[in-house]
C-alpha cells in the first residue's frame, strides 16, 4: 500500500515538472515574438487638416488620428509621427520612403494609385464651396456692378424681346403712313422708311413718341402700342428688381456652377486643383489651410473649394460668423491611408479596419467627429 502511495506521489511530481517545463518553453517561444512586436515602430507621415488631424496642446487628435491609434493598438505596433508642412511634402516623404504610411484625409485617386497603395476606405469624401458670410463674395464696385447688371442674361433677354416687339407696330405704321402727305414716314420706300418707323416705335416704347401718326388707323395702333409699352416697362422693371434682390440675398457664388471665371482658392496638391483647372476658375493655390482661409476672409479670393468636412469644421469653429458653405457636396470619392507600393503593412491595417467596422469601433470614432449621418472629407 505504501509503495502504491509513493508511486502516485512520484507520478504527480513528474507531472508537475513536465507542466512547468512546458510553461517555460511556451514563455521562451513567446518572449521573442512579444519583444519583436513591441519593438516594431511604424513611421506615420501626417499633416494638419481639421477635423482629420488636429494639433492641440502639443499632441495630435482628429478622426484619422483616432482611427490609426486604434489600428496601431490592435496590431501591437508603436507609432512615430512625422509632421509634413503640407500635402505635397507628405507625399514626397512617401516617395522617398522616409515614411511607412500617411495618415490624414487623403483622397484615393487614379493618379495617386499609380504610385502608392491605399487602405480600405475610411470615409466617403466630397468637395464643397465656401464663401464669406456677407451676402456677396467680393467687394462692392458700383461701376462694375452696373455693367454686370446691364450685360446680365435677364437684361439681354428682355432687350431682344423688346426689339422683336417694336418691329410689329413699326411695320404697321410704315405701311399705313408711307403714302400720307403729312405722315411721320418721310418716304414711301421700305428703306429708309422702315428706319423712321422703328425709331418712332422705339421712342414710344421707352418714353413717348415726339410725333403722332396722321392716319386715324395708325393713331389707333400708336395708342395700343403706348399702352403695351407701359406694361412692358413695368414688367421688365419688376423682373429686374426681383433678380437684383435675389442676388443680394443669395450672393454671387452659390455652388460649383458659379466658380468658372471667379478667383477660387484651394490647398496646393489637393484634388480640388484639378477640378478648378478643368472648370476654368482662376486658381489660387495655398500651402496651408490657414493661408487659404485667410485669403478668403481678406477678400483676396471670391471662394474656396476643398473637402466638405474641413470646410464645415472651420465654418463652425474658427470661421464662425465669417464664412459659410454653399451649394451641395459633389465630386465624391474615397479617403484612405496611404502605403508604400507593395507594403505588407497594408494587409494588416485592412484586417484591423474590417474588425473595427464589425465590432462597432469605427462607427463610434466616426460619430465622435462627424455625427452618425455625415460622411464627408478628404484632400
Amino acid at each position: 500500500m505504501r509503495d502504491i502511495t509513493r508511486m502516485r506521489r512520484a507520478l504527480r511530481c513528474i507531472g508537475y515538472a513536465m507542466a512547468c517545463a512546458a510553461l517555460v518553453m511556451i514563455a521562451a517561444i513567446a518572449s521573442p515574438v512579444s519583444a519583436q512586436t513591441a519593438q516594431r515602430t511604424i513611421r506615420v507621415e501626417t499633416f494638419i487638416a481639421p477635423p482629420f488631424v488636429i494639433e492641440q496642446d502639443g499632441g495630435l487628435s482628429g478622426f484619422s488620428i483616432d482611427l490609426w491609434t486604434e489600428v496601431a493598438r490592435r496590431l501591437g505596433i508603436k507609432t512615430e509621427y512625422q509632421m509634413a508642412p503640407d500635402v505635397a511634402s507628405g507625399f514626397e516623404a512617401m516617395r522617398s520612403k522616409n515614411a511607412d504610411i500617411a495618415v490624414s484625409g487623403v483622397f484615393i485617386s487614379k493618379e495617386r494609385d499609380r504610385e502608392f497603395d491605399f487602405s480600405y476606405t475610411i470615409l466617403e469624401a466630397g468637395l464643397q464651396v465656401m464663401v464669406r458670410d456677407t451676402g456677396r463674395t467680393g467687394p462692392v464696385h458700383p461701376l462694375t456692378d452696373l455693367l454686370d447688371l446691364m450685360l446680365s442674361k435677364t437684361t439681354l433677354v428682355w432687350l431682344v424681346a423688346g426689339l422683336l416687339l417694336l418691329l410689329i407696330p413699326a411695320h404697321i405704321v410704315w405701311l399705313i403712313e408711307r403714302r400720307h402727305r403729312e405722315g411721320i414716314i418721310l418716304t414711301a420706300k421700305y428703306y429708309p422708311g422702315i428706319f423712321y418707323a422703328i425709331f418712332w416705335s422705339g421712342s414710344t416704347l421707352l418714353t413717348q413718341g415726339e410725333n403722332m401718326p396722321r392716319h386715324w388707323l395708325a393713331r389707333v395702333v400708336a395708342l395700343l402700342w403706348m399702352f403695351a409699352g407701359v406694361v412692358f416697362v413695368a414688367v421688365y422693371t419688376a423682373q429686374l428688381t426681383t433678380n437684383m434682390t435675389v442676388e443680394q440675398i443669395r450672393g454671387i457664388i452659390n455652388g460649383p456652377e458659379d466658380l468658372p471665371g471667379k478667383d477660387v482658392g484651394t490647398l496646393a496638391g489637393s484634388t480640388s486643383v484639378k477640378y478648378l483647372r478643368e472648370h476654368n476658375a482662376r486658381l489660387h493655390e495655398f500651402q496651408h489651410l490657414e493661408e487659404m482661409y485667410q485669403a478668403l476672409t481678406d477678400k483676396r479670393v471670391d471662394a474656396v473649394l476643398f473637402d466638405a468636412a474641413s470646410l464645415r469644421y472651420y465654418e463652425t469653429h474658427e470661421g464662425k460668423g465669417m464664412v459659410r458653405t454653399v451649394g451641395p457636396e459633389f465630386d465624391k470619392g474615397d479617403v484612405g491611408f496611404v502605403f508604400q507600393d507593395g507594403s505588407p503593412l497594408r494587409r494588416e491595417v485592412n484586417a484591423a479596419l474590417v474588425a473595427m467596422r464589425e465590432d462597432g469601433t469605427y462607427q463610434q470614432i466616426k460619430s465622435k467627429w462627424f455625427g452618425s449621418e455625415v460622411e464627408t472629407g478628404g484632400q
